[in-house]
């Protein structure tokens, strides 16, 4: 058994509880380095205080799963209801009352679907905050790996560029740069890639369309990661085609010198709030504050947003080992919208970013 699932079963004992319900596909992944995506269907893994794990699945996973793992694996078929396979799996490990839930994540209907079929369930107590810990400081392997992500991301950038041509419409770039990334054995974005053209950028969550099509001394901003081996990336950089106005250059250098400014000062002992002020104290400076809409970062692992949250107020210390993005931004409405950055890991004195290609301002031209 390994490290991760001791802990779990240590924090158990600690609080007396009965067994822990693992969720979130991610989560599992985590503790058995089975990976799945069940859709609607149910997987989940049990974990109890003085017994071996059992992991859950349908029963059309059931042969891969025990590829992976070594403890026993349940399935169930479309027709049958996994509640009942599941609670007399629990009553047979003396189950009754006390467990633990995602309760980050875990679906209300779920838990009203197992006390349903298990009615002596009176309490669930919550394993999230102890997942979100396991999860905050990565091993060695774990930021191999994530290098490795961060690679393919640089990669993406590349490619994208490339494609950066008038008239050309930003979910042509978009799906020209996923397409190399495919040919290269990278099958699955972390997130749905953003290719943003001009005024359109100005929305930070924007999602690129065939409407907007790439003008002459208009910026375009690529925010993109990819999954690899089971660990996300994430970064987001600025190009150009032609050159850039007066106007874009100001508010470009405004936010790469506030993302810089932030990454240097990452070390241990640093709060996750200080380094958000570092940035959004910069941007302020420069009479943009109110332009600077979101926090400025995000955990990232398995999940490209995980636990913590880089944002003003949260007194959190940061510990060698966690990972995060800086990604501070201005995005002016109908005008523009600017926003560089990069992921981390945290070092012994400093940090390392999964990303390698400059943040400069990308200049295309013919």
């Amino acid at each position: 058994m390994n490290q991760q699932l001791k802990e779990v079963q240590n924090w158990l004992k600690e609080n007396q509880l009965e067994a822990a319900y693992i969720h979130a596909p991610s989560d599992i992944a985590y503790f058995t380095n089975f990976h799945s995506d069940p859709h609607e269907r149910v997987l989940a893994l049990f974990i109890f205080p003085d017994q071996e794990p059992f992991l859950f699945t349908p029963a059309l996973e059931v042969e891969s799963a025990e590829q992976v793992v070594n403890f026993p694996v349940y399935g169930y078929l479309d027709s049958e209801n996994p509640w009942t396979i599941i609670s007399e799996q629990l009553k047979n490990r003396g189950v009754q009352s006390r467990i633990a839930i995602q309760k980050d994540v875990f679906p209300v209907n779920r838990w009203e679907a197992l006390k349903e079929a298990l009615p002596t369930l009176t309490e669930a107590m919550d394993v999230s905050p102890l997942i979100q810990r396991m999860h905050l400081c990565k091993s060695q392997e774990e930021i191999a790996i994530m290098m490795e992500a961060g690679k393919w991301a640089d990669f993406a950038f590349e490619k994208g560029f490339s494609a950066l041509q008038e008239g050309v419409s930003e979910q042509e770039v978009a799906a020209y740069l996923e397409y190399e990334l495919k040919k290269q054995g990278v099958h699955h974005m972390s997130f749905d890639t953003i290719v943003l053209f001009g005024a359109h950028a100005a929305s930070p969550h924007g999602m690129p369309d065939t409407e907007h099509h790439l003008e002459n001394h208009q910026l375009a901003l690529f925010d993109l990661g990819c999954m690899w081996n089971g660990y996300a990336s994430d970064a987001t950089r600025m190009a150009c085609y032609g050159e850039p106005t007066d106007r874009q250059r100001e508010i470009f250098d405004i936010v790469y010198e506030a993302q810089r400014r932030a990454q240097e000062a990452i070390r241990p002992g640093v709060t996750a709030g200080e380094l958000d002020a570092i940035a959004r104290d910069y941007i302020t400076s420069k009479g943009y504050g109110e332009y600077f809409t979101h926090r400025l970062g995000h955990g990232i692992g398995q999940q490209c947003h995980e636990f913590p949250s880089i944002v003003g107020g949260n007194d959190m210390v940061i510990e060698e080992g966690m990972c995060f993005s800086i990604e501070p931004g201005i995005y002016i409405p109908n005008e523009i919208g600017v926003r560089v950055e990069d992921c981390v890991h945290v070092t012994k004195d400093g940090s390392e970013a999964f990303t390698k290609l400059p943040k400069e301002l990308y200049i295309i031209k013919d």
